[in-house]
């Protein structure tokens, strides 16, 4: 009886392990199977009405960000000229009003950086400490860095009046373009 008992309780757990070894697919698999069918029922659909909202996903995105916000922040082009995409027509007052938002956030978080940075700037009398040189070398490197930072920084203000600028332009009212 024991014997009996024990054997099916191997029989079982070998069970178990090949049912759940079936079923072992990542979630990674997963994502790709379902991405794949949301395509095929997008290019059915899409011969009957566009889409509405596109997705945005990691496919999208451009491998580094950081030199495409370089090279905005460097560009000496006019603010309209910076704000091209959010003078799309037919953008609604709740869009322009994100943006506006979000750009705002963008130059507030870089004004907190460039703050922090300027506070941290020390300078001291190079004789009168044992690596006062190294150290005052190491400042300079720390205000070479906020130089650049203030750079960027009048880019996004600059890119900030455009958008703001365009609003305007557009027909909304300063609950949009002063959120």
């Amino acid at each position: 009886m024991r014997q009996l008992r024990g054997l099916a309780i191997a029989f079982f757990s070998a069970f178990l392990l090949v049912v759940t070894a079936g079923y072992g697919q990542s979630l990674g698999d997963v994502a790709r199977e379902q991405r794949e069918k949301q395509k095929a029922k997008q290019a059915q659909d899409s011969k009957a009405a566009p889409p509405a909202h596109k997705v945005i996903t990691d496919e999208d995105m451009p491998e580094h960000p950081e030199a495409a916000d370089d090279d905005t922040a460097n560009s000496d082009s006019s603010p309209a000229e910076s704000s091209a995409a959010p003078s799309a027509p037919g953008r609604s007052g709740e869009e322009w009003k994100s943006a506006i938002l979000a750009q705002k956030n963008a130059v507030a978080a870089l004004q907190a950086q460039c703050d922090k940075l300027n506070d941290s700037i020390h300078y001291v009398q190079a004789n009168l400490y044992v690596n006062g040189a190294e150290y005052n070398q190491y400042q300079q490197r720390k205000q070479q860095q906020l130089q650049q930072m203030q750079k960027q920084l009048a880019g996004q203000k600059k890119k900030l009046e455009g958008m703001q600028e365009a609003a305007r332009k557009a027909g909304f009212g300063s609950a949009v373009y002063e959120p």
